[in-house]
């Protein structure tokens, strides 16, 4: 094919191109239910435009998706949610969030692999969700930290009384976030790297 000097040619942009003072990346997870806002989270701390594949939702998932809690919801992510932060000017977190109808979790194998670890995020009002995100993420040694979404009419509980009802060991740390914000989002992902780091330490501390 022959090109015109007057035909244009896109690519990324400037602002999207990796810094050049990185040296370090890191693939992480958002997972969760359907509707607790893994998409929210990716949009909010990325510092790229995201890429989303969210579809409308239509009359043909009722009663094959779960949307309890969720009615206000017109769209979905059916494959993966992907963005990007700079954690320092050395390291680069690459962010995947998942989808979250269950009909779609035969996409997360794919996601899983490579990741160095996973923030879920819950509603306390579904909290039974989360039960089968957590196992998937026990089941391939996935290392992960809790993140109750703030939702406006959603309950609140005691940390330790959410430890008890996910059933999560006493190491594994919960914290309050805000997915519509980038700094509250930001923190959560701090949480998830001083965690990670804290097991690569008692890795190699002396017995």
């Amino acid at each position: 094919m022959d090109f015109k000097s007057s035909d244009t040619i896109t690519g990324p942009r400037t602002e999207d191109h990796l810094p050049s003072t990185a040296q370090a990346a890191a693939k992480i997870v958002i997972v969760g239910g359907f509707g607790v806002g893994k998409t929210t989270m990716v949009g909010s701390v990325s510092e790229i435009r995201p890429l989303t594949t969210e579809e409308t939702m239509t009359q043909a998932g009722v009663g094959v998706d779960d949307n309890y809690g969720s009615d206000t919801k017109t769209a979905t992510t059916v494959a993966m949610d992907f963005g990007r932060i700079s954690i320092t000017e050395q390291l680069v977190l690459y962010l995947f969030g998942t989808p979250g109808q269950e009909r779609f979790w035969f996409l997360w194998n794919g996601l899983f692999e490579g990741a160095l670890g996973a923030v879920v995020l819950i509603d306390t009002r579904r909290l039974e969700v989360s039960f089968d995100v957590i196992g998937r993420l026990e089941e391939r040694g996935v290392p992960f930290v809790i993140a109750v979404n703030s939702f406006p009419d959603a309950p609140r509980y005691p940390i330790e009384d959410l430890r008890s009802a996910l059933d999560l060991a006493p190491e594994i740390p919960i914290v309050e976030c805000d997915a519509r914000r980038r700094a509250s989002s930001r923190d959560t992902l701090m949480a998830l790297m001083r965690f990670l780091y804290s097991l690569e330490m008692a890795k190699t501390s002396p017995v």
